[in-house]
């Protein structure tokens, strides 16, 4: 089972260790409040208060044995900064943190931060995108200038097939899956609007309620037509 520390539990952490915990990771969530501790208490493996710049206190939890911890102290940014080296020194092997500007994003990664997150500035470019291209439904950044799309299908693609469409060859992307509208009864029935088909066929003619999940480089991505032209 995967092991994971959540130090801090604010908002952020408080929201991340409940729905690692859901998801059967087995969660230490710490924080130096006994009010946030019992907020998370029974959605936790441990739940546990005391003091993150404190290495023995850390080791007495086996916080060397996590798989990753994460560091959401958000108005401390001392006692972030003195976690972050104590688990670097303990020998944590995926250190988490989380920064509120863009200068303490560059001292984690100086002392031994794995990864540092900006959830507010994250959270702004990609609503930032979704207004700028509203023929987006949602999409995700896979790495290295792939991204996945879900793309609401533009008109020159309705009542065509994914054969006539020819994606791969005509832009360079792939449709890994399409999203398809569920009729009134199953959606009354499942409580879903759409249901997901991770192996479209080629010959599924594209319907114009359809979503389409599309993966490929930034640059072939914009060349796609959109619902609006």
């Amino acid at each position: 089972m995967i092991k994971v520390a959540v130090i801090g539990l604010g908002r952020f952490g408080t929201e991340l260790a409940k729905r690692l915990g859901a998801s059967r990771v087995e969660v230490i969530a710490i924080d130096n409040s006994d009010k946030l501790v019992n907020e998370v208490k029974d959605d936790v493996a441990i739940a546990v208060r005391l003091n993150a710049t404190d290495e023995l206190a850390l080791k007495s939890q086996d916080i060397d044995k996590v798989d990753a911890c994460v560091i959401s102290i958000g108005e401390n940014f001392e006692a972030a900064l003195l976690t972050t080296v104590i688990l670097k020194k303990l020998g944590v092997p995926k250190i988490i943190c989380r920064a509120q500007t863009k200068f303490h994003a560059e001292i984690f990664t100086q002392v031994g931060a794995t990864d540092v997150i900006q959830p507010e500035v994250q959270a702004g470019a990609h609503l930032a995108r979704l207004l700028a291209n509203p023929h987006l439904e949602d999409y995700i950044q896979v790495g290295d200038g792939y991204t996945m799309i879900e793309l609401i299908t533009p008109k020159e693609f309705i009542g065509k097939n994914l054969t006539e469409l020819s994606l791969r060859s005509t832009y360079s992307v792939n449709v890994v899956a399409i999203r398809k509208r569920n009729s009134p009864e199953v959606e009354q029935k499942t409580g879903k609007l759409y249901t997901t088909d991770c192996v479209p066929h080629p010959d599924y003619q594209i319907k114009e309620s359809d979503i389409l999940l599309i993966i490929g480089t930034d640059q072939n991505l914009l060349r796609l037509p959109t619902s609006n032209t």
